[in-house]
């Protein structure tokens, strides 16, 4: 794996501001994907992870978000692109699978359709016959029964696993770099959820594509990711190569999350669920945000801001007990 970062995030921060005042949606994300690496954002509902995900296609309203610190992709400075280079780039360099695929496609045009007019959009001198051919081929890529028939098929006559393998094919039609994958087996039964995966982890590694994939399963981002990023209330607690990760979990956070899957996965268990719910990204408090909800946590937790504690080659995490268990 070439050790390059195709995708370099540093201290991205991004505030929404409305009715309810400036919400601190992500605080101060340092992340880097190398070539053909797939990273797994992990964290519950809330905590940043589609934010950080749409923030890398300026897919946020302009005129309500606020958006410091530095996105870089393949060399590009993401924020300095406007007009038809951010249309280029969306898409071209850097695509993405929608978590609900029944919304992200258009329902009044057949799924070949809008295939083949984002590959001509992207490529002007592809004649209209050659692009249908290449939604075919796209179709085709990501094992659609029948490929021939969906392509002059609607959304709505598709099923959900269908639906979502077009919407595969749709994001990497006109072969991008890099692939972002929002929750992309959500609402799938589990037998279609082990199809979908593997036919992403396949994929990618037959393109060498650069992946970052926002879960809030544990178990798949096991079973996909090389590397795995754990969000709480907007920051990256928990970073580090999933073997890394699940054998030494470090961040209460992570071990919570572990935990809460281990017991959930044994008949008749009680599930071990993190006590408390997720802090008002409005009024985030001054010390360790996952603080009210730590079964370890003391009064300097809740003042004191944990700075990154480096426990292995790529592994690290942020926990003022590990900060004074390292002095």
């Amino acid at each position: 794996m070439n050790t390059e970062a195709v995708v370099d995030i540093r201290d991205l921060t991004v505030t929404f501001t409305g009715g309810r005042g400036a919400v601190n949606a992500v605080n101060g994300v340092n992340l880097q994907v190398k070539r053909g690496e797939v990273v797994a954002l992990l964290g519950e509902s809330g905590s940043g992870k589609s934010v950080t995900l749409r923030s890398l296609l300026r897919l946020h309203p302009e005129k309500r978000t606020r958006i410091s610190g530095g996105l870089t992709v393949l060399g590009q400075d993401v924020m300095a692109l406007k007009g038809a280079a951010l249309t280029g780039f969306r898409g071209k360099t850097v695509s993405m699978i929608f978590q609900e695929p029944l919304l992200a496609l258009d329902p009044v045009y057949a799924v070949g359709q809008q295939i083949s007019e984002a590959i001509r959009k992207h490529e002007p001198k592809v004649s209209r016959e050659d692009a249908e051919k290449r939604a075919l081929e796209a179709l085709k890529r990501v094992r659609i029964p029948s490929p021939e028939r969906r392509l002059k098929a609607f959304p709505h006559e598709m099923s959900g696993g269908m639906r979502q393998r077009a919407m595969i094919a749709l994001a990497l039609a006109c072969n991008p770099q890099v692939l972002l994958a929002d929750e992309p087996t959500t609402a799938l039964d589990a037998t279609v959820q082990i199809q979908i995966l593997l036919l992403l982890r396949e994929l990618q590694r037959e393109l060498g594509l650069s992946v970052i994939l926002v879960t809030h399963d544990i178990g798949v981002a096991v079973e996909v990711a090389d590397r795995i990023a754990v969000m709480y209330a907007g920051r990256i607690v928990e970073t580090g190569p999933v073997r890394d990760v699940i054998r030494n979990p470090s961040h209460p956070y992570t071990r919570g999350l572990l935990a809460f899957r281990a017991h959930g996965a044994m008949k008749g268990a009680r599930l071990d669920a993190i006590p408390g719910a997720p802090p008002d990204l409005a009024k985030l408090p001054p010390g360790c945000a996952f603080a009210p909800r730590c079964k370890q946590a003391d009064e300097g937790c809740g003042s004191t801001q944990p700075e990154p504690v480096q426990l292995g080659l790529e592994h690290w995490a942020r926990c003022l007990k590990l900060a004074q268990a390292a002095e």
